[in-house]
């Protein structure tokens, strides 16, 4: 018998219930792979060009790149973050790098991967506003890779996983961290890569049920295969441990993810017939989990503190006293809020207990090394969670409002610029009475943002009232990178953060448009949405266009840069 859908023939419909197996493989096994790659690529190598035109201006130490160029430096060249003298930065951008550090270690207050691969661009590039912003603008195209691989994944088509990374590349925060020497962007990288692996682990760890199974369990007692060695989660907890490594924050998401990777081994356990599969998938799956993604995760975490492990002794001589763990009083910060705060004369002869031990050897030495970066650790905690508590600064924002771009952050900035004054080879063509100006603005694009908060919303019904779960991975990633900001509100904390959150919204929005065009045989509608599709990266990429003189330093008159600052909190 012939089927007739919208008038044409189709083959008969199944009735068969596909296997579990069947269900895991997912629609992307065995289609189109060099397609899918080719366009990976493709899109990958136009987001590094774009992000390398005019890499090395402004020509200046931008916003914190004062701190991390220089620590760079300093891990490539002594082997840890070394303080520096005043004028470091005038010396640096002409050219002299020596007599510029000093013989004491910097009090560094986050890890150091995100300095070391800023430190390998300077040692290809060499130590100008280029050299430090290689490593960025690398890793800000290989995250646009990363979430076409992994969109493509979830949702099963090349065109949704392309769709993601044309998306991300013409964002602009993203864009601008791709060019500044900042942590953020590494960090962002390392945690979706790790959590692309977790979703990769699911589809893997179904298959190896599958095999292992030629018939769906009956047992009420039965627990299911024990599959021990999970490949993927292994390559996930060695990313967890670089993006801890980068910035500490990254234990969140890991925390996040790895409750949903028990929760995924759960549901497959469940698929085969495996009854109280929550219970039992914690003890079959959830313990080899701790191993691969918590334990594997912090083996990598300390080993990349070694350069800060084999200098120890310099540190225990410069940096061990304990005056930011030391508080008295209450209210310091004035109004109702009782808080402890760090005393304004702490007693600076205090020192951590490795300072005053004899030198050890061997594996002695080994230990109190360690412990003596256990204490930096406590310093470094205690700063960030309250020494900051009182402080404030320009741009500043509350997290409430990072993803509808309530704050953007000015990283650079040369005003004044009189008309028919040259500016880097452009002249400035302001009328009399006005001025020009150049800024590199750290500002998400607009329709992106705005569009992605709607994703959101739609990812969360999708997730709970259809229990989809790749809506889940998006909704987890940004819910496990943005709320913990909640806590810290209290001290100066920045908009651009969120970069770790963007890339899970674009998921987001690649799912919903994804919904939005529907499968072919869905006729009209597939033509409706797939233009409500187009129009909205037109949309997009039309206004990355508009700002991008403010996202790369670009001369402007000063009403052309009004026209682009669109609300008085963003100047």
């Amino acid at each position: 018998m012939t089927l007739l859908i919208d008038g044409e023939p189709h083959a008969p419909l199944t009735t068969t219930t596909p296997t579990a197996w069947q269900r895991a493989r997912g629609a992307i096994r065995g289609r189109d792979p060099v397609v899918g790659w080719c366009a990976t690529v493709l899109i990958t190598v136009a987001a590094f060009v774009l992000r390398l035109w005019h890499l090395g201006t402004p020509r200046t130490f931008e916003f914190d790149e004062t701190y991390y160029a220089k620590d760079a430096w300093s891990l490539l060249h002594f082997g840890y973050a070394r303080d520096y003298i005043d004028g470091a930065n005038e010396k640096i951008l002409d050219g002299t790098l020596t007599g510029v550090w000093k013989e004491t270690p910097e009090m560094i207050v986050h890890p150091e991967v995100g300095k070391w691969l800023i430190a390998l661009g300077e040692k290809v590039f060499g130590m100008d506003p280029t050299g430090w912003r290689m490593a960025p603008a690398i890793a800000g195209a290989l995250l646009v890779m990363v979430v076409i691989r992994l969109t493509r994944r979830l949702s099963g088509s090349t065109l949704l996983g392309c769709l993601a990374g044309v998306l991300l590349c013409f964002d602009g925060l993203e864009f601008v961290l791709s060019r500044l020497a900042l942590l953020d962007i590494f960090l962002a990288l390392f945690t979706l890569a790790a959590v692309s692996c977790m979703v990769a682990d699911r589809d893997w760890y179904r298959g190896r049920l599958a095999a292992r199974l030629e018939a769906p369990i009956e047992a009420a007692r039965s627990w299911g295969p024990l599959v021990l060695w999970r490949p993927w989660l292994l390559a996930s907890g060695l990313l967890w441990g670089l993006a801890c490594g980068t910035k500490w924050t990254a234990m969140y998401p890991l925390a996040a993810f790895g409750i949903m990777v028990w929760i995924w081994s759960a549901g497959a356990r469940r698929s085969f017939g495996v009854r109280l599969a929550l219970l039992k998938a914690a003890i079959t799956d959830g313990l080899p989990a701790v191993l691969y993604l918590v334990v594997v995760a912090f083996v990598v975490y300390v080993a990349t503190w070694g350069g800060w492990l084999a200098h120890a002794d310099v540190y225990e001589a410069n940096l061990s006293s304990t005056q930011y763990t030391q508080y008295t009083g209450h209210g310091h910060c004035g109004g109702d809020k009782n808080e402890t705060y760090i005393s304004d004369d702490p007693d600076t002869s205090a020192k951590w207990p490795t300072a005053t031990e004899p030198d050890a050897s061997g594996l002695g030495e080994i230990t109190q090394s360690l412990r003596s970066l256990w204490y930096y650790h406590e310093d470094v905690w205690t700063f960030h969670t309250h020494f900051l508590n009182c402080a404030t600064h320009t741009y500043a924002s509350n997290p409430a409002g990072w993803l509808l771009l309530n704050r953007p952050v000015g990283v650079a900035a040369d005003t004044g610029i009189q008309p028919g004054v040259s500016s880097e080879g452009e002249t400035c063509t302001a009328p009399q009475g006005s001025d020009c100006l150049r800024q590199v603005l750290l500002l998400g694009t607009p329709v992106l943002w705005w569009g992605g908060v709607l994703a959101l919303v739609f990812a969360c019904v999708m997730w709970i009232l259809k229990r989809d779960w790749r809506f889940g991975v998006a909704v987890v990633g940004v819910a496990s990178t943005w709320l913990p900001w909640f806590q810290y509100d209290d001290r100066p904390i920045f908009s651009y953060y969120a970069i770790v959150c963007l890339p899970f919204t674009v998921v987001a929005l690649a799912l919903t448009l994804g919904t939005i065009i529907g499968p072919a045989t869905v006729g009209r509608r597939r033509t409706v949405g797939t233009a409500i599709a187009g129009i909205f990266t037109i949309l997009v990429v039309a206004n990355f266009a508009w700002f991008w003189p403010i996202y790369t330093n670009a001369l402007l008159t000063h009403s052309q840069w009004l026209d682009r600052i669109w609300f008085s909190r963003w100047i």
